[in-house]
């Protein structure tokens, strides 16, 4: 087997977000991932998951080859070929066919992991207006990844990768989730369910409905 490009965290963490998707999404279904990186979460959650289908998509031209490539080792046959996609797009991938309710294709979750400490503040307007847009009636959100939370300390080591994030890049850092919710109801979306993970991590669930308890 080829030895391919591969993200150390994906790997750690795929199974316990699969674990989680497994209680948060009904048996099929449509998915599409937004910052799919190396492809590693789509086959993985395509074959965990075989009544759904995945799009994976990337903003990086160069993760096309590698999505593709562990697409074709895994074997992935509800893996869709993946797309270009900026997230903080005013549509829907760059190029092509576009998604949303107004051109006949929608997704019943849009998944997103580690990408909004990685990215400018705008991907996260981008992602909430997007996932909006493209979700169908009943769909979900799903985010994964660190966020700092008004009332639950910050592990020290959360604060640590923070500190490095910013000084990497002064537009990136883990968000807080107040931020975070705020910008998702400008949208439109409600935070509907908050799953602890692994590593001070955190699975989001954001819908167009309000919980019954907001």
């Amino acid at each position: 087997m080829t030895a391919l490009p591969s993200s150390p965290a994906a790997d750690r963490n795929k199974q316990p977000i699969l674990e989680t998707l497994k209680r948060v999404l009904p048996e099929t279904g449509m998915a599409l991932e937004i910052a799919s990186g190396t492809g590693q979460h789509a086959t993985w959650f395509a074959a965990g998951l075989p009544g759904w289908q995945w799009q994976p998509t990337d903003m990086q031209a160069s993760a096309m080859a590698t999505i593709a490539a562990w697409t074709e080792q895994a074997g992935a046959r509800n893996v869709l070929p993946p797309m270009r996609l900026d997230v903080t797009s005013a549509q829907w991938p760059d190029e092509g066919d576009l998604f949303g309710e107004a051109f006949g294709e929608t997704f019943d979750a849009v998944y997103c992991a580690n990408m909004l400490h990685i990215a400018p503040w705008a991907a996260c307007a981008g992602l909430m207006q997007g996932a909006a847009r493209v979700l169908a009636p009943g769909g979900v959100l799903v985010t994964y990844g660190p966020f700092i939370e008004d009332d639950v300390p910050t592990s020290p080591g959360n604060l640590a990768f923070d500190e490095s994030l910013r000084n990497t890049h002064p537009e990136w850092g883990i968000r807080r989730l107040t931020d975070v919710a705020q910008t998702a109801l400008q949208a439109g979306l409600y935070l509907r369910e908050r799953h602890a993970m692994p590593a001070n991590n955190l699975l989001l669930v954001w819908c167009r409905e309000p919980s019954p308890r907001a």
